[in-house]
């Protein structure tokens, strides 16, 4: 069997931040993550929910949502995929994680999708546990001007 693209990035070299995962033909993933692998601390499920419902509404309705394909998270609970097709440069991808998660931020209203009808586990969902990761995540990468691929992070390191 082939190792899958993020099995081949060395973990232990990851940090909190936003990388290129793979590039398929036309489709760019994106690693939004939110904690350091294998440090202790990942994304509970209710924080992670929310963050999906809101960021995956946002993104969606942002200036590139034409060329949104997914924004779902990470089984390892340490942060998020966001799939864009290449014709957005990386550089607005990052300002549009960057605005999306000031958005869920500054956010006072509902939870996005937060009924019986619209979500297959509605109770699970708390904006303020949202927010607080958000914010944290945006500190994080509030400096960064470029995003880095795997690649990169195993040649280097992040």
């Amino acid at each position: 069997m082939n190792k899958i693209k993020s099995f081949q990035v060395d973990h232990r070299k990851l940090g909190v931040g936003i990388y290129v995962s793979r590039v398929d033909v036309d489709i760019v993933t994106y690693d939004l993550r939110f904690c350091k692998p294998n440090s202790g601390t990942v994304l509970d499920n209710v924080t992670m929910h929310t963050i999906e419902h809101m960021l995956a509404t946002f993104v969606r309705n942002s200036d590139i949502k034409n060329e949104v394909l997914y924004f779902g998270p990470m089984g390892c609970q340490t942060g998020f995929y966001l799939l864009v097709r290449d014709v957005v440069p990386k550089e607005k991808v990052l300002e549009t994680v960057k605005d999306i998660l000031a958005k869920t931020i500054k956010h006072d209203g509902e939870v996005f999708g937060a009924s019986e009808i619209e979500c297959g586990n509605y109770k699970t969902l708390n904006l303020d546990c949202a927010k607080k990761a958000c914010r944290e995540h945006l500190e994080a990468i509030r400096d960064i001007n470029d995003i880095i691929t795997y690649d990169d992070v195993n040649q280097r390191g992040c």
